[in-house]
């Protein structure tokens, strides 16, 4: 669990870094070259992203049921992503999102019922 818990945290963490960072970054072509300017908060999303992805594929898919973590892991980093967007990004959410969240946590209690 512990290891479920580091890649929702790098998942959560990339997302918010790569907004925070997505100001300085830029794609231009000139004189036929690509060029990709980005800021070191979006690096570091992009490296925060990138272990996410690294321990969802080569351990958590391994070492648990897909049809039961992914669900699990996909709606907590929802929820978790809404609820930054809210208090770190002052975004704001509508009546229909706050009933889609509680309905993402209902189901994330069904799945646990044993």
């Amino acid at each position: 669990m512990i290891i479920i818990s580091i890649y929702i945290i790098f998942t959560v963490g990339g997302l918010i870094l790569l907004k925070l960072g997505a100001d300085g970054m830029n794609i231009a072509m000139q004189n036929g070259n690509l060029q990709i300017g980005m800021s070191y908060i979006s690096i570091l999303g992009f490296i925060f992203y990138i272990i996410s992805f690294l321990l969802y594929t080569f351990y958590i898919i391994k070492h648990y049921n897909l049809s039961y973590i992914y669900p699990i892991v996909t709606g907590l980093t929802q929820i978790l992503v809404v609820l930054a967007g809210l208090f770190i990004f002052k975004e704001h959410i509508t009546t229909t999102g706050v009933i889609g969240i509680g309905l993402v946590i209902l189901g994330l209690v069904l799945l646990n019922i044993k």
